[in-house]
């Protein structure tokens, strides 16, 4: 479970308080996925940064009860300088998992061949999108995060790998989604 507790949260803009969440309370069940839906500049992001425990709150409570992931295309955990297959191994250990199963698990979902050896800072955004999105699968959450859709890619055999691994996930994890665009709540 994941719950927030009259939880308020803003950020001073240079002429103004912008104020992002005020005394907001609620719980997302294990189960029940989310979808949030509003405009560009309103606070989705550090909503779900906060959902992360990335930013805290001005005041309130925010309790984690669960596994819940890093937003996916959150670059933080990697390293530009490291390879995909040094990255993979390092947030493995991070996270108490198998090295050997993290990189082989990316390896395969990726399908970059020999870049996945090569420094991240050399990939294309397409294949960034493309490993974080393997290492985010390759790390089991009870909650997974997703700011503004899925990346988008034109690797038909990711895609048809990727969506099959979160299809099944679906059955038993509970997404949030935070987008501007209803198209994207719906898929």
């Amino acid at each position: 479970m994941l719950e927030f507790n009259n939880v308020s949260k803003s950020f001073w803009t240079g002429t103004q308080r912008k104020v992002i969440l005020d005394r907001a309370s609620f719980r997302v069940e294990l189960g029940h996925s989310v979808g949030i839906l509003a405009p560009n500049g309103t606070g989705k992001t550090t909503l779900i940064n906060m959902m992360a425990g990335l930013e805290q709150p001005d005041e309130g409570e925010i309790r984690r009860d669960c596994r819940i992931s890093f937003p996916l295309g959150f670059m933080g955990g990697v390293v530009g300088k490291l390879s995909a297959m040094e990255n993979s191994r390092y947030i493995a250990r991070l996270y108490g998992l198998d090295p050997d199963y993290v990189e082989a698990f990316c390896r395969w979902l990726c399908g970059l061949e020999e870049y996945f050896d090569q420094p991240l800072g050399t990939y294309s955004s397409g294949m960034k999108a493309r490993f974080t999105f393997a290492l985010l699968l390759a790390l089991e959450f009870d909650i997974y995060l997703i700011d503004e859709g899925m990346p988008s890619s034109t690797d038909v055999e990711f895609n048809r790998k990727a969506g099959e691994i979160l299809r099944e996930r679906l059955r038993t994890t509970t997404i949030i989604v935070v987008s501007h665009q209803p198209e994207t709540l719906e898929k």
